[in-house]
């Protein structure tokens, strides 16, 4: 499915910001099952500086320097992306998840999309035991660990409330999972922490979905707005597979990626230091529309 995407990102300061610094992670990548044919990031005011670059991961990255003042940041960005469908594995074809936890211990790769990576408390997703044990209900002994995963996945939608407001970007895992509600980010961190704290490596991923086109389309929870899923280490044979625990579907051709990392703190879409006085508000827009 060939998507093009819109996102626009407004700031709007309660007084002038003499000067500011941003970095973003706004522009897609090409990845396994995802081809960028064109993408354009635009930023008013004009930053004084701007170089590109990405991160560990492979996410692209953009650094500017703002030093007019201003009350408003509008960044706008614009891409049009391929993505492929993925077939749906074996459930029963993954390794039993404790032979995985063993394996992803032992291991000596340690390249970006090592599992390695994806095991250890990160910034947003400390290791909490409420959450392994809620986990753990999905994980009997010998129960290969895709099949665990979509039923954690299927569990977290049915036991969680979606709800915009209750939480906040910086909402960690054991927080969200105590209100038992939140948006996609939360439910991310939350199915992210209860796997890695069984030793399942899991990653955090931010991206979009398929907006509805018209009132016979199934709108899903988190469309027109930034997204967030979880990848799932499956084992050598499967590699990464990506569940949408928001939506309890897999992620498939109705996800086009943005970024991948341990959890939201690796791939917030803008981050960045301004002086100022005041508050601030952002909105944003999105949308993803099929054109092929």
């Amino acid at each position: 499915m060939i998507y093009d995407i819109r996102q626009t990102t407004s700031y709007s300061y309660a007084s002038k910001v003499s000067y500011a610094r941003h970095v973003l992670r706004l522009t897609p990548v090409d990845r396994p099952g995802q081809r960028v044919h064109a993408s354009a990031l635009e930023i008013d005011p004009v930053p004084v500086g701007r170089r590109e670059g990405t991160d560990f991961f492979g996410n692209r990255m953009t650094w500017i320097a703002l030093n007019a003042p201003h009350d408003r940041l509008v960044v706008r960005v614009a891409a049009r992306v391929t993505v492929e469908d993925v077939e749906h594995p074996d459930l029963f074809g993954s390794p039993p998840w404790e032979e995985l936890r063993d394996a992803v211990f032992m291991t000596s790769d340690f390249g970006p999309m090592s599992p390695a990576h994806f095991l250890f408390p990160s910034r947003q997703v400390p290791l909490d035991p409420e959450i392994r044990e809620y986990a753990r209900v999905s994980f009997p002994p010998g129960r290969p660990v895709l099949d665990g995963a979509l039923e954690l996945m299927r569990r977290i939608k049915d036991d969680f409330i979606y709800e915009i407001g209750a939480t906040t970007v910086s909402t960690t895992a054991p927080m969200s999972f105590a209100l038992r509600r939140g948006v996609c980010q939360d439910f991310a961190h939350i199915m992210i922490s209860g796997l890695r704290g069984l030793g399942i490596p899991a990653a955090y991923v931010s991206g979009y979905l398929r907006t509805a086109q018209g009132p016979e389309d199934v709108t899903l929870q988190g469309a027109n707005a930034m997204h967030a899923w979880v990848l799932v280490w499956c084992g050598g044979s499967t590699g990464w597979y990506g569940l949408d625990p928001t939506n309890a579907i897999h992620a498939g051709a109705e996800h086009a990626v943005l970024a991948i990392g341990r959890d939201y703190a690796d791939v917030a879409p803008i981050d960045g230091v301004v002086f100022a006085s005041g508050g601030q508000k952002i909105s944003v827009t999105v949308s993803v529309v099929p054109v092929g």
